[in-house]
């Protein structure tokens, strides 16, 4: 994770992120938490679990939004959790910033301003699919 590179965008985007429930893994938590005052939900590292429990935060509906910046250039020792939980993300149609400029058009978007409903895909047949044995 681009940790210096999330910091600094997360300085320059204080005023919007203050007013929004922010999430974050472990040691990224700490630092925002402390470098930007302002309170952050902290759960535990990625590699300890912390990107599943971001996962099944998204699945659960409390998390609406990930900003995750990433280097395409460095494998991640926990990297399957890592795609685990861009795929989560996906499954339940939430915006992903992977780097800054995508975090910057979601973030100034209007559509950040306003109570949204996301349109969570139907997976009734999915879930009613015969199972054989």
């Amino acid at each position: 994770m681009k940790k210096k590179d999330l910091l600094e965008w997360a300085k320059f985007n204080r005023g919007t992120l203050i007013q929004h429930d922010l999430y974050a893994t472990g040691t990224t938590g700490a630092i925002l938490e402390r470098e930007l005052d302002i309170p952050v939900t902290k759960l535990l590292s990625g590699p300890l679990g912390g990107d599943q429990q971001i996962g099944a935060k998204i699945s659960e509906g409390e998390i609406d939004f990930l900003i995750f910046f990433w280097d395409p250039m460095t494998q991640m020792p926990h990297d399957p959790d890592v795609k685990a939980l861009l795929r989560i993300a996906m499954v339940w149609n939430i915006p992903v910033a992977c780097n800054r400029v995508t975090a910057d058009f979601v973030i100034s978007s209007p559509l950040m301003w306003q109570e949204s409903t996301r349109m969570e895909p139907d997976y009734g047949l999915h879930l009613r699919r015969k199972i054989e044995v």
